[in-house]
């Protein structure tokens, strides 16, 4: 069953267990947006990510290259986008990202609200908040248009 939204909370210690969690009620949702403050997490998780999904690439943040490919092991890609130093969304555009974002592969793109114009339609949002005890808060909402019609507090 896919839910719209849920929260749920993890430890850097489940990280590959939330991971999963994340994948499978995304289903076949191929751009993911992932926001938080500096230092929240974000390439981590998706590190955690592409390892679920089978990159044996190493995964660094691409804050100056704006993109990094990835290869899963079945060959397909995976692109990990870092918008956190682009000014405007003329610098995404003149790096295609649309043609990525199209492709059909994954895309996990940290810093979304640079591009806001940008995002297709269909995507996933993962929102982490960091705690007092230094575990992470996850929220997770299938495309910005579906109501917040279920909530599930899951803990893995």
């Amino acid at each position: 069953m896919h839910l719209p939204s849920f929260t749920l909370c993890s430890t850097l210690d489940n990280l590959p267990a939330t991971a999963e969690t994340l994948l499978r009620h995304a289903g076949g949702t191929k751009v993911w947006l992932l926001e938080g403050a500096m230092g929240a997490g974000k390439t981590t998780v998706i590190r955690a990510l592409c390892a679920r999904l089978g990159v044996l690439d190493n995964v660094t943040s691409p804050t100056f290259s704006l993109v990094h490919e990835y290869a899963m092991v079945s060959g397909e890609a995976v692109y990990h986008f870092d918008f956190y130093r682009t000014c405007r969304e003329e610098e995404a555009l003149d790096l295609d990202c649309m043609t990525y974002f199209e492709s059909g592969s994954y895309c996990f793109v940290e810093w979304p609200n640079k591009v806001a114009n940008l995002i297709p339609p269909a995507h996933c949002k993962v929102r982490l908040a960091v705690q007092p005890d230094g575990s992470r808060i996850f929220y997770f909402q299938l495309d910005e248009d579906n109501p917040l019609a279920y909530k599930e507090r899951l803990t893995t």
